[in-house]
């Protein structure tokens, strides 16, 4: 049974590792079920995951808004050094 259970986890593993990219519902999923799995076993992980993705989790994968931009430097009139990304 453990090794059906460990096979079929490492499948979802695989099969979810392209839609990983995608920032936000899936890391509180991938949380959720890992500490609820550490906590409560399997109905743990089945929960937390659920959980999960109704809360979300942190955004690990964008980037801030100014990473593509670029950055824009100019003197104001008193001499002072000013920079934006755009």
């Amino acid at each position: 049974m453990r090794a059906a259970l460990k096979a079929g986890m490492i499948v979802c593993m695989l099969a979810a590792a392209p839609v990983v990219a995608q920032a936000g519902t899936l890391e509180g999923v991938a949380i959720g079920a890992g500490t609820g799995a550490v906590v409560a076993g399997p109905p743990g992980a089945i929960v937390g995951g659920v959980i999960g993705a109704v809360v979300g989790g942190p955004n690990i994968v964008s980037r801030r808004h100014y990473a593509r931009g670029e950055r824009v430097c100019w003197r104001h009139r008193n001499g002072n050094l000013h920079c934006e990304w755009r």
